[in-house]
């Protein structure tokens, strides 16, 4: 059985094309419905008998307590001998057979089961009973799709090439999530010996894989369940780094972290960054833990997103798509919200899609060339027009923000920026100095929006205090729209206090990531002050701890930091004795 396949099939080393035909067959059921139904797969080259020997498929019933009745099962096989191909049903648990499919010698072909959505059930609430014409076991392919589909069971009709007798071979998942091998499968045995209460079996099946979630993977207050993903062709400390910054953007987003996946590639795959192989391994992995959610390090293209979403009902973003989620609930001001919805449409754009004709809404009429215009340009239409739109607003908004900016600088007040970090505590910082109650919390992006506040120094001199959104590694070009009113901000200041967290690990690399981002937007140039925030968290001295105390000692001096806790209002005078001469040099200073 081959791989799984979304909507259309595909073409195979140039011989045929799999479609998905519709035949427009049609029977009646009692009162005035009328249901059609539809073939799936290689029906090319198929005999008008044999297509409605196919569509009488449909007819048959399955009680419920029954994998498949003999006769349906004789019925698959003597079609397939006469066809020379597989030929498969997904039955529900209700006995009707739902999807009828063909493949051809070796393999057989699913379309996409819109009408039985996975959603957060374990299992499908499907079964696959399908054909082996030469007899073979279930392959890996078929116990591929058992994994993805998360089907009830699945089961081969093993024929024998001249014999009548039939054997039947079952597989179905497992209840353990940290099994290497997610599916059982059972030693093949003559059909009419085969028993199994379908009922009872679903029922115990579906209750072991409940009892199978570990407690560790439960999520507090219904939020979603992720596995994070890189994949890269570096090996060194910095990948790791980059997974810890992406699960702290995940407990900031409200997500549960229950698995991570680091893969090192000499060329990354241009369709699924990845080896198909292994993401669908990935994505199997994913449905034995319960996870809703694939998130990736690395930024997706719109080409790889559809392919892996080809394959999986899961959900699939990026460090990006993950980001611009946290700026949207951080925003407060109006300046905040217009950047973050525009920032989002301009990353949707190009990943709208659609599946063509059939998603038409008007006709063409006389003369027309086509159906008209499809939902998918509609689509793409309105979200040009609100980024239009979105962009006249924002330059209004940046219109009075240049105006104040003016002002502020016409009066001469000196203006300080705080930059740094995501999380270095900027907003601590920022209300510390001026006793103001900017929000803040221990989470990347806790501040979005920029906000100033007036420090007042002795003798009636002050200063005009910046709080800014945090920088973080790798920030893609296309969220700097979000930064616009920081960036305008930054622009205007004569002083940049660069805020450290002295406390993390890797500072150092911090560090020359903000330095980094200013140099890319041209504000290297800016005289800046070093400061190294968090100096209460540094460790104990413990004996591994003196360690990292003395390299958060040795850095301060050897960047001429200041070193203070934004929390501990005694701590930050050296601080400001050192803005207060920065402004104002006394004589022989």
């Amino acid at each position: 059985m081959a791989a799984f396949l979304s909507g259309t099939f595909s073409l195979l080393s140039g011989s045929y094309f799999h479609l998905s035909i519709f035949l427009g067959t049609s029977r009646h059921r009692l009162g005035k419905d009328l249901t059609i139904r539809q073939l799936f797969g290689n029906l090319a080259g198929l005999k008008p008998s044999h297509l409605s020997a196919l569509e009488r498929l449909y007819r048959r019933r399955v009680p419920p307590a029954d994998l498949v009745t003999p006769e349906l099962a004789m019925r698959m096989a003597e079609l397939s001998e006469e066809t020379g191909r597989q030929i498969g049903v997904l039955i529900n648990r209700i006995g009707l057979v739902e999807y009828v499919l063909v493949g051809d010698e070796r393999q057989l072909y699913i379309p996409e089961l819109t009408d039985y959505p996975l959603g957060k059930k374990r299992l499908r609430g499907l079964r696959l009973c399908h054909t082996h014409l030469k007899g073979e076991a279930l392959s890996e392919d078929d116990l591929t799709d058992l994994a993805l589909l998360r089907l009830d069971l699945i089961a081969a009709l093993l024929l024998t090439p001249g014999k009548k007798s039939l054997s039947i071979q079952t597989a179905n998942l497992t209840a353990d999530p940290r099994s290497t091998t997610p599916c059982h499968i059972d030693v093949p045995c003559p059909l009419e010996r085969f028993q199994r209460d379908m009922l009872e079996f679903i029922s115990s099946l579906e209750s072991s894989l409940e009892k199978s979630m570990p407690v560790a993977f439960e999520v507090h207050g219904g939020g979603e369940r992720a596995i994070l993903i890189s994949v890269t062709r570096s090996s060194g400390p910095e990948v790791q780094d980059s997974m810890e910054e992406l699960r702290e953007l995940a407990r900031t987003a409200g997500v549960e972290v229950i698995d991570t996946l680091v893969q090192h590639r000499r060329d990354l795959n241009p369709r699924y960054l990845m080896g198909e192989g292994k993401i669908r391994e990935v994505i199997i992995r994913a449905l034995q833990l319960g996870a809703s959610l694939l998130i990736f390090d690395q930024e997706l293209s719109p080409a790889q997103v559809r392919s892996i979403s080809e394959i999986t009902e899961l959900k699939v973003i990026d460090r990006s798509q993950l980001i611009l989620d946290i700026f949207s609930r951080r925003a407060v001001s109006l300046d905040g919200k217009v950047q973050v919805e525009l920032a989002q449409l301009k990353y949707i754009l190009p990943r709208l899609t659609g599946r063509g004709v059939q998603m038409s809404r008007l006709m063409g009429g006389i003369g027309g060339r086509g159906p008209g215009e499809t939902k998918l340009e509609i689509d793409r239409r309105r979200v040009r027009d609100r980024i239009a739109k979105l962009e006249r607003e924002l330059k209004e908004l940046s219109r009075g923000r240049d105006q104040r900016r003016r002002k502020r600088v016409k009066a001469g007040v000196p203006i300080v920026s705080i930059v740094g970090y995501t999380n270095a505590g900027k907003s601590t910082l920022l209300n510390t100095l001026t006793k103001s109650a900017v929000f803040t919390e221990d989470l990347l992006f806790a501040t979005l929006d920029t906000a100033t506040r007036r420090l007042r120094f002795p003798r009636e001199r002050e200063i005009i205090i910046t709080d800014t959104v945090g920088f973080i590694r790798s920030l893609p070009k296309s969220l700097m729209g979000a930064f616009k009113a920081t960036l305008e901000e930054l622009r205007d200041a004569d002083l940049f206090l660069h805020l450290v967290d002295c406390s993390n690990p890797r500072f150092e690399e911090q560090i020359r990531q903000v330095e980094e981002i200013l140099d890319e937007l041209q504000l290297s140039e800016k005289p800046r002050l070093l400061v190294f925030n968090k100096s209460d968290l540094l460790p104990a001295l413990k004996s591994e701890d003196i360690l990292a105390f003395m390299k958060a000692r040795q850095a301060a001096k050897r960047y001429g930091a200041i070193t203070l806790s934004a929390k501990n209002t005694e701590s930050i005078t050296p601080l400001l004795e050192e803005l207060e001469k920065r402004f104002w040099p006394r004589e022989g200073d």
